[in-house]
């Protein structure tokens, strides 16, 4: 399934984009070949993407004093997106520059004990910073969103941002991953690494962008109702008024014990919301029989069993309509569950993923969720795609 949300071009000059990383361990390297391969500053935005493996406070010095004052965001992750596609115990990034591009960004603290003001009052003061600069902060404008993926906070963070925004501004993102240990997650902003943190940047880009989802999953026809759940802790306890993995594993024709990580991946259950399909995961059967999801989920809720189809065709066909839609992306950045990244590794599709990206300037990584509009979801890929400018005449 596929969803987007297209600006259309400006007339002006190109921007510039640059892709970039390293595949060092060392951190100080890492940084340098970083520089090396995105930096200057003369950059309006810069973004990385790294593995958790690094020491953070020796990438995160060495960064700040490469690239001074230039504006650098950035994430851990469950697996990086570069310029050859699939990365993993890496860095990777892309920086931006050019007339009409202009980006400003707000850091959220303290996620955990969230409100929806909090949110509000940093899409406020991110509208302010754009507006400062001297462009529309409602025209021509999306927001990114890189979150803590273990914070459980996304579905407030992402309904408060897209709410003040009045829908008018579409939006994408990630959670921060920890690759598969689930442990802590760090964003990056003003030098130094943060946990239990999320950065909203608002962009101004006079490039053609496509803000778009897509998700290789299509709806059957069992549905389950969710009689039973914790939505703060991610917790469904009873379907159909059962112990909810048990209720689960019955619809799929499974005993509880064959309810693993790979038939979560492979049997998620998606939502309805405004004609549209979003993904719901679930992460672990807990010992009382409930279920750990990885969004929230609240009672009387509507699930519907999903199934696969082909990834490589979905994938694809969702780049065809970005380049029938805006020309061929200079840059996309790209949001990817790690259920997804496991998936193609699973079935060794990893290099044909790998080569879709790289054939569309995908930079990005695997997330611990996905963020689209004024929703989170699971298993879904989102990304911006910015294409080139037309020219004059």
């Amino acid at each position: 399934m596929l969803q987007t949300v297209v600006a259309m071009p400006a007339i002006s000059s190109e921007l510039e984009v640059r892709h970039g990383g390293s595949a060092s361990t060392d951190p100080e390297a890492a940084a340098r070949e970083l520089f090396e391969s995105v930096g200057g500053h003369d950059r309006e935005l810069v973004l990385f993407f790294c593995s958790p493996a690094y020491d953070l406070d020796r990438l995160g010095r060495a960064i700040a004093r490469l690239f001074g004052s230039a504006r650098v965001i950035g994430c851990t992750t469950a697996g990086e997106i570069g310029v050859h596609g699939y990365c993993g115990q890496s860095i990777s990034g892309v920086s931006i520059a050019g007339a009409g591009f202009v980006a400003r960004t707000v850091r959220i603290d303290k996620l955990a004990s969230f409100e929806i003001a909090i949110g509000e009052a940093a899409a406020r003061s991110a509208m302010a910073l754009v507006a400062a600069s001297g462009v529309s902060a409602t025209e021509r404008c999306f927001g990114l969103i890189m979150a803590d993926g273990l914070s459980m906070q996304e579905e407030a963070l992402v309904s408060s941002l897209y709410g003040k925004l009045g829908g008018a501004c579409p939006l994408v993102g990630g959670s921060a991953g920890d690759e598969t240990r689930f442990g802590k997650t760090f964003v990056f902003h003003e030098g130094a690494f943060h946990a239990d943190a999320a950065l909203f940047t608002l962009v101004h880009c006079d490039a053609p962008f496509d803000v778009f989802k897509t998700e290789h999953f299509v709806a059957t026809s069992e549905k389950l109702v969710v009689t039973a759940a914790d939505p703060a802790r991610r917790i469904v306890s009873e379907i159909n008024g059962e112990p909810a993995a048990r209720e689960f594993a019955r619809v799929l024709g499974l005993q509880i014990d064959a309810l693993t990580p790979m038939a979560f991946a492979t049997h998620p259950v998606v939502v309805r919301v405004a004609g549209d399909t979003y993904v719901r995961s679930i992460q672990k059967v807990n010992d009382d029989e409930s279920l750990t999801f990885f969004c929230a989920i609240d009672d009387g809720i509507v699930l519907t069993v999903a199934r696969s189809v082909d990834m490589l065709q979905n994938l694809s066909a969702a780049f065809d309509g970005v380049r029938r839609r805006i020309g061929r992306p200079v840059v996309t950045l790209g949001f990817d569950c790690i259920l997804r990244r496991l998936e193609a590794e699973r079935t060794d599709q990893k290099a044909q993923v790998a080569a879709i990206y790289a054939a569309n300037g995908v930079t990005g990584f695997a997330t611990y969720g996905e963020q689209f509009n004024g929703m989170h979801v699971n298993q879904t890929f989102t990304g911006v795609a910015i294409g080139a400018r037309r020219p004059h005449g």
